[in-house]
């Protein structure tokens, strides 16, 4: 993997060894927002969701974010374009929502095969409609993935992980599909900075749930969104996770105080 001066190494991790699974993401898959829920329903609670909220997805994001998301998105297709054999290979956009990361993919990368997957109808259809052909648009869960094993040279995960119902299969179903030395290239939101958590949680706790409520109708929505957010691990367990997974040299670069992470994990050669 080529060195980026710009993502810190985690070599300290190497004392967790390889798991099978660790407890960090467990709270996800029976949780909708604050509410107990049974795995089946929550994976069938959040699809609904996001089919609600598809066509004003782009804008909210714009909104709770001030635009910076548009940056940390930029920064998980330079490092998916760079991973090796992308130029001419297949990469896939997991969890790709309405396309606008599979669509820079394509065009940082022309000759290769971009495939998104998501596993709500409502945003493959958005996505489908504004990539008109120029990428393949699939409705899939990330615990089940309709691809070959060993047959990616890279997977992109944004802000996609922490609404599955179980995380570490979908993370073992992206080591499964990448080849030997293929990238895996992780966005998310994650546990910011002690001293600016107190802001950043006034503001996730009342203003996001108040635009979503102004934009998109419906709060409810934006409010399991802050939750689950909250339920997601800070940056150096969810690189223990990936690591958990069969990764290895897991590097990551944070973003505004730590408020989003971007991980880079390798599958072993």
């Amino acid at each position: 993997m080529t060195h980026d001066p710009s993502l810190d190494r985690l070599d300290s991790l190497d004392k967790l060894g390889s798991l099978d699974r660790l407890d960090s993401l467990a709270p996800l898959r029976t949780t909708f927002g604050a509410t107990q829920v049974e795995e089946a329903e929550r994976r069938a609670f959040v699809r609904n969701l996001f089919d609600q909220v598809a066509p004003r997805y782009d804008l909210m994001n714009d909104l709770m974010s001030f635009g910076l998301h548009r940056l940390w998105k930029r920064a998980a297709v330079a490092a998916t374009s760079a991973a090796p054999g992308t130029a001419t290979g297949t990469v896939i956009d997991l969890a790709g929502g309405t396309g606008d990361l599979a669509l820079a993919l394509r065009k940082r990368l022309p000759e290769a095969r971009i495939i998104l997957a998501d596993a709500s109808p409502g945003m493959v259809e958005v996505a489908r409609r504004r990539a008109s052909g120029q990428i393949d648009c699939r409705v899939a869960e990330g615990e089940e993935l309709p691809f070959a094993d060993a047959s990616a040279e890279a997977v992109m995960l944004s802000f996609g992980l922490r609404n599955m119902t179980d995380p570490p299969k979908a993370l073992r179903e992206v080591r499964r599909v990448l080849k030997p030395g293929g990238r895996l290239v992780l966005l998310e939101f994650s546990e910011p900075d002690g001293w600016f958590a107190p802001f950043y949680n006034l503001f996730s706790r009342f203003v996001i749930p108040a635009l979503g409520a102004l934009v998109s109708g419906n709060r409810k929505a934006y409010r399991y969104l802050i939750d689950s957010i909250r339920l997601f691990p800070d940056a150096e367990t969810m690189a223990a996770e990936l690591r958990a997974a069969g990764f290895a040299d897991v590097t990551l670069r944070r973003f505004v105080f730590g408020v989003a992470v971007l991980h880079v994990a390798r599958v072993p050669a």
